[in-house]
């Protein structure tokens, strides 16, 4: 048996403007994969974490500390370049 785990996304509500397109494709790859909207929109923004050249271009910002800790990706960057 599996046991449900909690989602713990501490969300926020913000204000973006999006295109109409790019709420019609939420929208409609929400319907298709069961999630609701936001959810689709949370998992596609973290897998912006997969971006090499980001998580290079994070290496190399100075005092780059605070933006590891806020994106959660200390596993992804080395510690010997924070800093």
């Amino acid at each position: 048996m599996k046991f449900i785990k909690p989602k713990n996304h501490n969300a926020e509500k913000v204000d973006w403007l999006i295109s109409e397109r790019a709420r019609n494709i939420v929208k409609s790859y929400s319907e298709y994969t069961e999630h609701s909207e936001s959810e689709v929109v949370n998992l596609f923004l973290l897998n912006l974490l997969e971006d090499k050249d980001f998580i290079a271009w994070i290496e190399n910002k100075r005092n780059n500390r605070r933006m590891v800790k806020q994106l959660g990706i200390e596993e992804l960057v080395g510690d010997e370049k924070i800093g």
